[in-house]
């Protein structure tokens, strides 16, 4: 692969920036499989959710967020991440706001459908967010 000068720059720039941060996790959103959880699945090709057997309409964005959070069960999301990955956009810091109303929309239609619901989007104060599986194992 050749690049133009500018572009090695910029490509080594990138690199010494992931060196100094090896912890840097890699948030995905592909959708291409059917996510399915304890009283949830999810399937992209159709944009359909089902909630205990019941259908949640669910927005755009809802949809995006929820997709995400569930592909990357158990890792908590920076507001950072959720709205690059849901918006499309890079952060200026001030989402939160904004990706909390539809987290508590979302939240609303998903526990309406299945009130006692074994998963939940968590709420990591100030950082951002994480979609949580609760399974009972019998004794």
């Amino acid at each position: 692969m050749e690049f133009v000068d500018n572009e090695s720059s910029t490509f080594d720039e990138v690199i010494e920036l992931l060196k100094k941060h090896p912890n840097f996790q890699k948030c995905e959103m592909q959708m291409d499989s059917k996510l399915s959880f304890p009283g949830i699945e999810i399937y992209p090709e159709r944009r359909k959710v089902y909630c205990n057997g019941k259908e949640v309409h669910l927005t755009a964005k809802e949809y995006r967020l929820l997709w995400l959070l569930a592909v990357n069960k158990g890792q908590v999301l920076t507001y950072q991440q959720i709205y690059e990955k849901v918006w499309g956009d890079f952060s200026s810091g001030g989402e939160s706001t904004a990706i909390g109303y539809h987290i508590c929309n979302l939240r609303d239609k998903l526990y309406d459908a299945f009130p006692d619901a074994p998963f939940e989007i968590r709420c990591v104060r100030e950082v951002g967010y994480c979609f949580e599986v609760n399974v009972i194992q019998s004794i």
